[in-house]
């Protein structure tokens, strides 16, 4: 009888806790790229498109059609876990940490910042799940440009 309750709640277990899937349908797919009309969101590149989530997965973003849009494998690729596509700095998602936008900063305006410490270190920032930021910072307040 034991054994009957442990495997049930073993797998309501799973079912509750691991149903989250970075598995995009051929129906959401389809959708996106109708939606989208397949372009890419950010430079409007009809070449090697890519399904994106505009929250991070790694953040908690679900693979919705609601979340998912076409990137270029260029501006994929430059996104990465951000909400900027680096190549065109163009914000093509949202803050994964803090869950909301931010304005991008120019290359040029953060290359120009004081940074009094030249080691780098692992940021102290959060993110959205409570994880901590493994981005790398050389920020005397040890946290990255996310937060």
């Amino acid at each position: 009888m034991k054994k009957k309750y442990l495997i049930a709640l073993l797998l309501l277990f799973n079912i509750c806790c691991f149903s989250q899937s970075r598995y995009i349908s051929e129906t959401t797919k389809k959708v996106v790229y109708a939606r989208d009309g397949g372009k890419c969101k950010c430079c409007g590149s009809s070449q090697s498109l890519e399904y994106d989530h505009i929250t991070p997965y790694s953040c908690g973003g679900s693979s919705d059609a609601s979340n998912i849009q076409l990137l270029c494998l260029k501006c994929n690729r430059s996104k990465s876990n951000s909400c900027y596509c680096k190549v065109h700095n163009i914000k093509v998602g949202y803050n994964c940490c803090e869950g909301k936008t931010k304005r991008a900063k120019s290359p040029r305006s953060s290359s120009t910042t004081k940074n009094t410490s030249t080691a780098s270190s692992q940021c102290t920032g959060t993110t959205k799940k409570g994880a901590r930021c493994k981005n790398m910072t050389t920020n005397s307040n040890s946290r990255c440009r996310l937060h």
